[in-house]
């Protein structure tokens, strides 16, 4: 746990992308197979759930610090994290146990699921008395299931490629999909022999930067292929030895949520994996993201969901074809080798189901951005590009691929809520909810965390102490005296919102000092942007 608790420091102290590749190389290089792969377990963004709840932490940890209930909650509001709040409050450590990660995690930590509160109790005291601020922050982080640290998985890979000399592209593809974080997983992981893989494994999904400044300057249209930016689920669709496996780019499998591709799926020859975007079809249009949002919330898929919201795969991929992995190949044979398979599907039921994304050709970027324009009326958010002699990379390289979405939608809203961020912005007001005129009154309709430079947080964050109206726990109201722009994706009708209305993505623009209150956007104006 020392030597894991460690290397959490280093990567939270730096931000400097090399010195974060070396510590986690030198952790790798030193750790027992157990503890590294537990530590990419972590590190890589998976999570333990949740073992002890977190009000019991604050009692307990409250009470070993002989402090008050009200005094806990101050010092959480200030500090803005329960796992550092609880480290910061206990007294020093009462005696030093050193033992491995895996040890921590494999025999203390994950029997507690079974145990009752006292129990419980019991182990999470001791613990919390035998282990340094650090470790015990760590710690508290992996009970709550909360941890993380500033590293991506792709990070975690180069720190592994670094130790191990095992290729990125292998160790990506690796650690994809289900695994046990074992020490035997740890060995395969890192194993020079590249020949392995696992059936139901997907490979790294192919992400692209937004488009900045102006399309022209990817030179000639000819050289690149534009398709719709579908507004749903990416996902892989894997056929291998008989079997069907849907993995979500969120690395979740799916397979169980969209019956109809598995059966679709059944007219696919074994060794195909096929890149796409699931979205709720019918009627041989799109359904709205809303629509397709009913169907993955559900545990059970009842007959009347199915049928009200059943899924497609817009098909814009193929990764793997009779059981040879062809990322390498250009795009152009891919689309290719894509639309001979589609075509062969179309002889069977999995026509309705597997679709083949469409390729827009046009003379020139004016004529693209023509069409553009007009991708909320495909219920799209606008165009992805791909240059047509590209590879399948992994993660989010530059220059390949740029998704050219649509402007957002903005509106004028006014701040009448606010409560303190967590983490860095613990010490700040900084999350707000705003609101929209409904005849003389001001009805909120959506919260908004980011947008804001520091400087203006620092501002708002000062008028919010000197206007505060009213305290609701955290929650402060205050004077509707500020309007902000709200920029957002997508609104829909919305029985569970006061106002009607939700909306996706709402993030804040722009401050609009140079408006009053009165020139804040009404409900109604809102409202007339919901597509039918």
């Amino acid at each position: 746990m020392k030597r894991f608790a460690k290397l959490f420091a280093k990567l939270d102290q730096t931000t400097k992308t090399n010195a974060k590749i070396a510590a986690l190389a030198t952790y790798f290089t030193n750790a027992t197979h157990s503890d590294a792969a537990w530590a990419v377990y972590f590190l890589s963004g998976r999570k333990v759930r949740q073992l002890v709840p977190s009000k019991l932490l604050k009692v307990w940890s409250a009470n070993i610090a002989r402090i008050e209930p009200w005094m806990f909650d101050e010092c959480y509001e200030v500090v803005g994290d329960l796992a550092e709040t609880i480290a910061l409050i206990l007294p020093p450590r009462q005696r030093d146990e050193d033992l491995p990660l895996s040890i921590w995690i494999e025999e203390r930590l994950l029997p507690l699921r079974g145990m009752d509160e006292g129990q419980k109790r019991q182990v999470v005291e001791a613990a919390w008395s035998s282990l340094g601020d650090t470790e015990r922050f760590v710690f508290n982080k992996l009970i709550t299931g909360a941890f993380r640290v500033g590293v991506s998985r792709q990070l975690v890979v180069r720190g592994l490629a670094e130790a191990s000399g095992t290729k990125t592209d292998v160790l990506s593809h690796r650690l994809m999909g289900d695994w046990d974080p074992t020490a035997q997983f740890f060995g395969q992981l890192i194993d020079a022999d590249t020949t392995d893989a696992m059936i139901s494994q997907p490979y790294p999904f192919f992400l692209a930067h937004a488009l900045e400044g102006e399309v022209d300057v990817l030179g000639d249209i000819g050289g690149w292929q534009a398709e719709w930016k579908w507004d749903g689920i990416r996902a892989q669709l894997i056929r291998r030895k008989g079997g069907t496996y849907i993995w979500s780019r969120g690395e979740d499998l799916t397979t169980d949520r969209f019956p109809e591709l598995v059966e679709a799926s059944e007219a696919l020859p074994d060794g195909t994996v096929i890149d796409g975007e699931i979205v709720g079809w019918s009627g041989e249009q799109v359904l709205a993201f809303g629509d397709l949002q009913r169907r993955i919330g559900r545990k059970t898929l009842s007959a009347r969901i199915l049928r009200e919201v059943p899924a497609a795969l817009i098909c814009f991929d193929l990764l793997e074809h009779v059981g040879l992995d062809i990322r390498g190949q250009p795009l152009v044979q891919r689309r290719k080798m894509l639309e001979q398979l589609i075509a062969q599907t179309n002889k069977s039921r999995a026509a309705h189901r597997l679709l083949l994304s469409e390729i827009h050709r046009t003379k020139d970027w004016a004529q693209l951005a023509e069409l553009r324009s007009k991708c909320r009326e495909y219920r799209t958010e606008g165009l992805m590009l791909k240059q047509v002699d590209s590879p399948y990379r992994a993660g989010r390289p530059r220059g390949d691929w740029w998704k050219w979405k649509i402007n957002p939608y903005t509106i004028d809203a006014v701040l009448i809520y606010a409560q303190r961020g967590h983490g860095k912005r613990a010490g700040l007001y900084t999350d707000y909810t705003f609101a929209l005129w409904d005849d003389d009154q001001l009805v909120p309709f959506a919260k908004a965390y980011s947008g804001l430079t520091d400087a203006e947080s620092r501002r708002v964050d000062r008028f919010v102490r000197q206007n505060t109206l009213e305290r609701f726990g955290p929650v402060r109201s205050v004077k509707a005296e500020l309007v902000f722009e709200l920029a957002f994706e997508d609104i829909r009708e919305s029985t569970r919102h006061k106002s009607g209305i939700a909306v996706r993505f709402p993030r804040i623009s722009r401050w609009r000092q140079d408006l009053s209150i009165q020139d804040a956007d009404r409900l109604d104006t809102i409202k007339s942007l919901i597509r039918a």
